[in-house]
């Protein structure tokens, strides 16, 4: 009777495996590009997002840890955590959508443009983003790069005067997602 169970949730298990459609990744990388010109530059990055792609519905869902954004300048880290994004009360930035008309056939290792709708969260709002990625086989991965603009206000991200001319109205976001089953 054990036996019969171990080999029943053995295979249940192999075939999940083998038929499943979720690709994924924990060492995603996603940058930020706030930068005026004739200033210093304004700009970090990340590569431990994670992220997960249904391929049988097209959802898709990022994570990243505020904190884990590294700058060029250890000041402008702590500013940015301590005093615009709040990390302490807002840990995470989540991104929750769909890429239209996803069919996991039709991905090859040319890049193809896809359309991607879904909601942004980020210091406790949500604003729904809708932009185009290119999406990519790479051996037995799905390769997801992308960017869109995100505005500091449509976040209640509060930039003081006195640093207001040093930073972009329109924040420049990327990402580079190796997602593997």
């Amino acid at each position: 009777m054990v036996k019969k169970n171990i080999i029943v949730i053995v295979l249940l298990i192999v075939s999940n495996i083998s038929f499943g459609q979720k690709y994924s990744t924990r060492t995603g990388n996603i940058a930020f590009e706030a930068s005026v010109p004739s200033f210093e530059e304004v700009a970090a990055k990340t590569n431990t997002a994670s992220a997960v792609l249904d391929a049988s519905k097209g959802d898709f869902a990022v994570l990243a840890l505020i904190k884990g954004f590294r700058f060029k300048v250890a000041l402008m880290e702590e500013h940015f955590n301590e005093n615009y994004v709040e990390s302490a009360k807002y840990p995470k930035a989540t991104f929750k959508g769909n890429i239209a008309d996803f069919n996991l056939a039709k991905v090859t290792d040319k890049p193809m443009t896809v359309t991607i709708t879904g909601e942004l969260t980020l210091h406790g709002k949500t604003k729904k983003i809708i932009h185009n990625a290119t999406i990519s086989k790479s051996g037995g991965a799905i390769v997801v790069k992308g960017a869109f603009d995100v505005k500091p206000q449509d976040f209640d991200i509060e930039i003081p005067s006195v640093v207001s001319k040093k930073i972009a109205d329109n924040i420049e976001v990327t990402y580079d997602l190796t997602l593997s089953k």
